[in-house]
């Protein structure tokens, strides 16, 4: 069973409706109990850093987070729940975040007025190293995007894929043990989104592709 946290913003529907149709099952909750009784953690995103940040911690989800990824239960985050895994977040003024990868959340910065923020619509993904949460997505497959911020992470070997944007090659999937994120909405991706989820469904939490 896939916990969907809710941290009471997200787009939980189209995340719940998206793994039934590649038959996961889920349960959206936001009770710590709950998530400890399932085998695989989902944290979708809409919204800003601050606010789930402090949504996160008035719901005592922060810890048990923590715990179930420390137990080696395979994590996905989507969009928000991807740039909340980093240290820290440039947006509301400079968040503090939950520190599960190393490195921060950055905002683009156009390059000129052609350059609209944010970056909203469909995208190519490259790989940079294989991961069983890609396998049977050809590279150079196209993703939905909608954000201002990107993932920044201080260790290379954090980044999964990369997308180009406002002059910026960015990391747009990330991850280290069982812990994988998406700067894009796979929910929103039509089949090859599905693919992935399928993927995750599957994913033992190891790195072999």
């Amino acid at each position: 069973m896939i916990a969907i946290i809710d941290y009471k913003a997200g787009n939980l529907t189209s995340v719940r409706l998206a793994l039934e149709a590649v038959g996961a099952p889920a349960v959206v909750t936001s009770s710590p109990e709950r998530m400890r009784e399932c085998d695989r953690l989902l944290f979708p995103g809409v919204g800003a850093a601050g606010a789930a940040m402090a949504n996160l911690r008035a719901l005592a989800l922060e810890p048990v987070l923590r715990e179930r990824v420390a137990a080696g239960v395979p994590f996905l985050g989507i969009c928000l729940g991807t740039q909340v895994l980093f240290d820290f977040s440039e947006e509301d003024g400079g968040t503090q975040c939950l520190g599960l990868l190393p490195g921060r959340a950055a905002r683009f910065v156009p390059r000129d007025r052609s350059d609209k923020i944010p970056h909203m619509g469909w995208n190519q993904i490259r790989a940079t190293r294989p991961h069983p949460l890609l396998r049977g997505i050809p590279d150079g497959s196209d993703f939905y995007f909608v954000h201002s911020y990107y993932p920044a992470p201080s260790d290379p070997d954090c980044a999964i894929a990369t997308t180009e944007y406002c002059g910026t090659v960015f990391a747009s999937m990330v991850g280290r043990g069982n812990v994988a994120a998406t700067q894009f909405h796979p929910e929103k991706s039509g089949r090859i989104g599905l693919k992935l989820l399928e993927n995750f469904a599957g994913w033992s939490g190891g790195a072999e592709a």
